[in-house]
């Protein structure tokens, strides 16, 4: 079995099935570039970590799938049904999700540089829990309540930044003062604020309700000593501010962990960790009611694939390039925007051959970055094969463009 096979990506007789579909027939039935979703590969992975939180916590346990990760209304539909939270970062994703049949009271919104008329959507929708992302945006927000708002109970919480971060890319660190590309970090509230916001979160007539934070995003295995390191701060905060006299609902310790993008990668040890935050939670004795997570990756990255068709196979200089009929930009982005991304690239009808060769998989964008893959071993393709682009379920459609005014492939669940 290859390392990166699943309940939805098979191997039958050296071709690629999907949900026990015939990779190649499902491209000649919808075309490509093309998305496909595995519906029970997404209900796996959510059953997975319900059941792993269940097992390691005594209290509520709130999965808030972070749907910039993946909006599409069916996968959103199928969490749903399956008691899901929602982790949304503007307007139109609470909209989309609330569409989608999620209530509000399920719902946290966590904004950045957020604009009077994203706090007016938010108060507007009845229950929904608005995280509050700085200090300064308390005079902002006490205006448009006392404005439009004035006697409605309206929840909140704090978003804070614990002063350290991790993630696989300088640009997916979301905590700390800077990236480790030297960029600040613009997330969270600063330590020495949390319990002035607080405090003027309840002077201006707001309901905190919870406590929140987010580190980045792709932790592996040698990342465990750092998250242990901040979820210790976490619950330290959370038990001042229970002290202080502010009953905390919920602590929400973000997202972070995902699925396995390549074969070398150490995976982050979730059972480890979801037992560590557990129980120094319990030690500390908070009074919180629910704990919550926000797996984005972790939920719908090996729930998905694009399906791309060799259109001919170019040799330049010694190189060789299999020239496909979608660009990175508008179908997978993440290769062209993180130099740290990683998909595995599959030939969906000879997943081995006796004859590979160095391919670059090379898009149809007028952008050098546009390359899937550069320098991949795999079986030497020819005009008409279909590769397999895995691990696209997160991230790709979500952050798909219209650069060079392609359009964006269509999406299927199976």
């Amino acid at each position: 079995m290859n390392w990166w096979e699943n309940s939805f990506v098979t191997v039958r007789g050296n071709e690629i099935y999907l949900a026990g579909r015939a990779a190649t027939r499902i491209a000649e039935e919808h075309g490509t570039p093309l998305y496909v979703y595995g519906r029970d590969q997404l209900l796996l992975n959510f059953r997975n970590l319900r059941e792993l939180l269940s097992q390691k916590i005594s209290l509520e346990a709130r999965v808030c799938f972070a749907m910039k990760s993946n909006p599409n209304r069916l996968l959103l539909q199928l969490l749903q049904a399956e008691g899901a939270w929602i982790d949304a970062v503007s307007p139109g994703e609470f909209k989309a999700a609330m569409a989608a049949g999620f209530p509000a009271q399920k719902i946290l919104f966590t904004g950045t540089s957020v604009s009077a008329r994203d706090f007016e959507e938010a108060f507007a929708r009845e229950g929904l829990t608005v995280n509050i992302d700085a200090f300064e945006q308390m005079e902002l927000m006490r205006d448009i309540k006392r404005n439009s708002f004035k006697n409605k109970k309206i929840r909140v919480s704090v978003r804070w930044n614990p002063g350290m971060g991790r993630g696989f890319s300088p640009k997916a660190i979301t905590a700390g003062e800077r990236s480790t590309d030297g960029t600040p970090i613009k997330f969270g509230v600063e330590e020495k604020k949390v319990i002035p916001t607080f405090e003027k979160a309840v002077e201006y007539g707001f309901t905190p309700v919870g406590l929140h934070q987010h580190l980045g995003s792709g932790w592996v295995k040698e990342d465990f000593g750092a998250v242990k390191a901040a979820v210790d701060k976490m619950v330290k905060m959370a038990a001042e501010l229970e002290h202080r006299g502010f009953p905390l609902e919920f602590v929400d310790f973000g997202g972070g962990f995902g699925p396995k993008y390549y074969r070398n990668q150490s995976l982050f040890p979730i059972r480890e960790y979801v037992g560590y935050f557990s129980e120094k939670i319990r030690k500390a004795r908070l009074q919180i009611r629910a704990v919550a997570v926000e797996p984005g990756k972790y939920l719908v990255g090996n729930a998905g694939v694009l399906l791309l068709r060799v259109e001919y196979v170019k040799q330049s200089y010694g190189n060789f390039f299999a020239c496909v009929d979608g660009g990175t930009f508008h179908t997978v982005p993440r290769p062209a925007i993180y130099a740290q991304a990683h998909h595995e690239i599959i030939n969906c009808s000879r997943v081995k051959s006796g004859k590979n060769a160095r391919i670059t998989v090379a898009g149809n964008l007028c952008e050098s970055g546009d390359v899937f893959g550069k320098d991949r071993l795999m079986p030497f393709p020819e005009r008409g094969d279909i590769l397999a682009v895995l691990c696209a379920g997160a991230y790709c459609r979500s952050m798909a463009s219209n650069f060079n005014l392609r359009d964006i492939p269509k999406e299927i669940v199976v």
